[in-house]
C-alpha cells in the first residue's frame, strides 16, 4: 500500500540512475559541460557588451539566446552534481525551491521558442527588406521585442505553475533529476484535468506559433532567394538561415522527445538523460555555431589573440631597452 504524506514541505528528488562504476565519468562529463557552456555564453556577452561594432539587433538576440542558456544550464547542472554525490535518501528540496527551479525551468524551454522567433523575422527583414532593414530593425525594436518575448513567457509559465502550485500533495517523490510542472503536478491525488488541459493548449501555442513563424519566414525566403539572381543574397541568406535553421532543430527535436517520453513512464531513464541533454547540447552548440561563424566575433577574438602576442615582444623590446 502506498504511503501518503499531504502537503509535505520537503521533497524528494529521484535523480537519475548511474551504475557505480559510470558515477564519475558522467559526473565529470556534466561538471566539464557545465563550465564550458558557462564559459562560452558568459565570454559571448562580454564581447558583444565590450565591442561596440557588435551593438547591431542579431547580436543583441543572440545576447538574450546566450542569457537563456546561461539560465537553463546555471538551474539544472548544479543540482543534479550535487545529487549524484549524495545518497537517495539526502537528495531533499524544499517544496518552494522546487516551484522556483520548474519555473526557470519552464521559462528556459519557452523563452528558447519565443527569441528563435524573432531571430526568425529578423533573418527576414534582412534577406526580403535589406533596404528597409535598418528603419525596421533597430535597437528599440529589439529591445521591444525581447522584453516581449520574455514577457510572454513569463505570462504563460506563471499561470502554468499557478495551476500546479494551487493543488495538494499526497506524494513527495519527484521523478525527474530537476524540477518542472510535469514532475510537480504529479505530487496531487487530486484531479488534474484543467492542468493537462492548460499544459497541452500552452505547448500547441507555443510550438505552433514557433513552427507556423519559422515556416512562413522560411517560405518566404526561400521564395526571395530563388527569384534572386543576385549569389551574395544567396549565400548570406544561406549561411545565416542555415545555423538559425539548425539551432531551431535541434531545440524542437529535445524538447519534443521530452513531451513523448512524458507519456511512457517505462522509459523514465530515457526521458531523465533526454531532459538534461536538453540543456547541455543547445548551450554548448549555440556559442559555436553562432560566435564562430560570425564575422564581427572572429574579428573581435583576433584582436585580442594579437594584442596578447604582442605583449611579450613588447615586454622583450622594454627589457633590452633598459
Amino acid at each position: 500500500m502506498e504511503n501518503y504524506t499531504y502537503n509535505s514541505f520537503i521533497l524528494q528528488m529521484e535523480g537519475i540512475k548511474v551504475p557505480k562504476e559510470s558515477m564519475y565519468p558522467i559526473f565529470y562529463f556534466f561538471l566539464i559541460s557545465f563550465i564550458v557552456i558557462m564559459v562560452m555564453n558568459v565570454g559571448i556577452l562580454l564581447l558583444i557588451c565590450i565591442d561596440k561594432n557588435l551593438h547591431q539587433p542579431m547580436y543583441l538576440l543572440f545576447c538574450s539566446l546566450s542569457f537563456t542558456d546561461i539560465i537553463g544550464v546555471s538551474n539544472v547542472l548544479p543540482q543534479i552534481l550535487l545529487d549524484m554525490m549524495r545518497p537517495p535518501s539526502e537528495r531533499l528540496i524544499n517544496y518552494y525551491d522546487c516551484v522556483a527551479q520548474a519555473f526557470t525551468t519552464n521559462m528556459f524551454g519557452t523563452t528558447s521558442h519565443t527569441v528563435l522567433m524573432i531571430m526568425a523575422f529578423d533573418r527576414y527583414v534582412a534577406i526580403c527588406n535589406p533596404l528597409r532593414y535598418a528603419a525596421i530593425m533597430t535597437n528599440k525594436m529589439v529591445i521591444k521585442l525581447t522584453v516581449s518575448a520574455w514577457g510572454v513567457a513569463f505570462v504563460l509559465v506563471g499561470i502554468l505553475l499557478g495551476l500546479t502550485t494551487r493543488l495538494n500533495r499526497c506524494r513527495t517523490l519527484i521523478m525527474n533529476p530537476f524540477c518542472d510542472n510535469a514532475s510537480l503536478f504529479k505530487l496531487s491525488c487530486e484531479s488534474v484535468f484543467i492542468n493537462n488541459v492548460y499544459g497541452l493548449t500552452f505547448t500547441v501555442i507555443l510550438l505552433g506559433s514557433s513552427i507556423g513563424s519559422i515556416v512562413i519566414t522560411y517560405t518566404k525566403i526561400t521564395v526571395v532567394c530563388l527569384t534572386s539572381n543576385s549569389k551574395s543574397l544567396n549565400s548570406k541568406a544561406l549561411k545565416t538561415c542555415s545555423t538559425h535553421l539548425f539551432v531551431y532543430l535541434i531545440m524542437f527535436l529535445s524538447g519534443m522527445i521530452i513531451i513523448m517520453l512524458h507519456r511512457f513512464p517505462q522509459y523514465s531513464d530515457y526521458r531523465k538523460l533526454s531532459a538534461i541533454l536538453m540543456v547541455i547540447i543547445p548551450g554548448s552548440l549555440n556559442p559555436v555555431i553562432y560566435g564562430v561563424q560570425s564575422k564581427e566575433i572572429q574579428k573581435f577574438l583576433f584582436k585580442i589573440f594579437k594584442f596578447k602576442k604582442c605583449l611579450p615582444s613588447f615586454k622583450k623590446i622594454n627589457v633590452k631597452g633598459i
